[in-house]
């Protein structure tokens, strides 16, 4: 039988336990993997063994869709009306407010992302998602379409049915707040696969889901790996819609099996290299402090990160100098510390994948003016750094990096910097400092990104859509726009006199 995950948390301000399953979590209840095998969970301040969890395959993914399915066509669905469904996710939404500093412990364990930041933001956001989603469940609706007097016709906006949802390791929580609260709004049944890296979170949350009140089978948890569960999730023949979030080279092999498959619905949030541009009248404390969080943001572990600062000559030596004051006043350590910053990269994967880049930056002629270091002597700890003296054919401004690294690039000329920004296969997110608000929404509406920040970085709401131009994706999370990618329209055309 799946084993029980017990750990106590101590902060300066908070101290807690926690227990729970670490099964799978299929038709409301915790179970084995078909293999009866298991995932180790690693914590990235000392590479020790959190605890394990159970290891699903593709036999696990059929039972959860037919589970989903059940729990679709008996008890969810067209089944539930969408009060019911407004009803049950306020409840969930209450629940993460109880649980809150129990969900902050675990994602600062599992992730390696500070617990004060996990409270003050992951897990306000996460919650804050659910509650927005929880509105809207009653208020998917349709429309009546004037044609002729023999006719009336209307729109249904219908649920799916079942849906394969894939989530990342950076923000395991908020990730699957942003999936599930669309799905389940719009009535639709899941089967979702976390992060072989940092599953814990979405399984805590199965316990809260049966607690708030939903049916058995309406969402499923199978714990997994990406080769196996993941795959199994994107070409299943009954998973009517995916989504997924992370690397732009996955997401090819996600849209790749959903065509060959069942041709599903595929909406994909992928990678960035998002251009922060800081022009000479930019308030420059504001640019600095926003740009630090831009880039230094969840150890820079943040598909939107604001990792290309284009600073405009006029002001460029002062921004460089006060932003190198900023990044190395940036304190680095235990995630349960005392005013610590910033928590170790995610895994031993990401730590050497990052350092492999900065390395690559030294031997391309670019200049590490702080950081590019480790910190300490176990766990997975980086120096903020910032990159000077760079070239735009360099690997560490053309690729995504994922971690605490910024490059820092001079420009003169207005168009030009554009033309840099715009340089590039991704089209997430961007930004713009400059305190002519004329100057800084040309220059954001020029910019090929999904996003576009005015004198702020990194700055997400609930009712706000996200989502990418170019190879940063398909589709929209968040706001109204999430809800489009999990329903069907169906027209009905009622005749009402017309003969033959």
């Amino acid at each position: 039988m799946p084993t029980t995950f017990d750990y106590t948390w101590d902060t300066p301000a908070y101290k807690g336990t926690t227990s729970f399953n670490t099964g799978l979590y299929i038709g409301g209840k915790f179970v084995d993997g078909s293999n009866k095998t298991t995932i180790d969970v690693i914590n990235p301040t000392n590479g020790t063994l959190i605890t394990k969890v159970a290891e699903g395959v593709d036999a696990d993914v059929d039972i959860a869709v037919a589970a989903a399915q059940k729990a679709f066509d008996e008890s969810w669905g067209l089944k539930a009306s969408g009060a019911k469904r407004a009803e049950l996710l306020g409840n969930l939404g209450r629940l993460m407010d109880k649980y809150k500093e129990e969900l902050s412990a675990i994602e600062a364990l599992d992730n390696g992302k500070t617990f004060g930041w996990a409270y003050a933001v992951d897990v306000t956001f996460s919650t804050d998602t659910i509650k927005y989603f929880a509105g809207w469940a009653d208020k998917i609706t349709g429309q009546t379409i004037e044609t002729s007097q023999d006719k009336f016709a209307y729109t249904r906006h219908e649920p799916i049915g079942v849906v394969g949802q894939i989530i990342p390791w950076n923000f395991p929580l908020l990730m699957w707040a942003w999936k599930v609260g669309p799905a389940l709004a719009t009535g639709n049944c899941i089967v979702l696969k976390p992060s072989e890296f940092t599953p814990l979170t979405a399984i805590r949350m199965c316990g809260l889901i049966e607690e708030a009140g939903f049916p058995p089978g309406v969402v499923n948890i199978v714990t997994g790996y990406g080769n196996t569960v993941g795959a199994a999730i994107s070409s299943h023949m009954k998973i009517e819609k995916v989504a997924f979030t992370g690397s732009t080279l996955v997401g090819r092999k996600i849209m790749e099996a959903a065509a060959k498959s069942n041709l599903k619905n595929v909406t994909l949030e992928l990678g960035g290299k998002s251009p922060n541009i800081i022009f000479d009248d930019a308030d420059l404390e504001q640019a600095v402090n926003w740009s630090a969080h831009g880039i230094f943001w969840n150890h820079g572990q943040a598909c939107c990160a604001g990792s290309r600062i284009f600073v405009q000559a006029g002001i460029y030596d002062e921004f460089l100098k006060r932003f190198t004051e900023k990044a190395q006043k940036i304190r680095v350590g235990d995630p349960f510390g005392k005013d610590i910053d910033q928590g170790p990269q995610v895994s031993e994967l990401q730590y050497d994948r990052i350092m492999s880049y900065i390395d690559s930056g030294r031997q391309e002629g670019a200049t590490v003016h702080t950081g590019g270091t480790r910190v300490g002597t176990e766990g997975y700890f980086i120096s903020p750094t910032i990159f000077t003296d760079v070239k735009p054919d360099m690997k560490i401004v053309r690729e995504e990096i994922f971690g605490p690294v910024g490059v820092i690039i001079k420009f003169t000329d207005e168009e030009d910097v554009i033309r840099q920004a715009n340089d590039t296969v991704y089209g997430l997110a961007a930004a713009v400092f400059s305190q002519d608000i004329n100057r800084a929404i040309e220059t954001a509406h020029k910019l090929q990104a999904g996003t576009a920040w005015v004198n702020c970085v990194n700055h997400l709401q609930a009712p706000i859509p996200f989502g990418g131009y170019k190879q940063s994706g398909i589709g929209r999370e968040l706001g109204e726009y999430a809800l489009h990618s999990y329903t069907n329209v169906k027209a009905v055309h009622i005749n009402l006199g017309h003969k033959m």
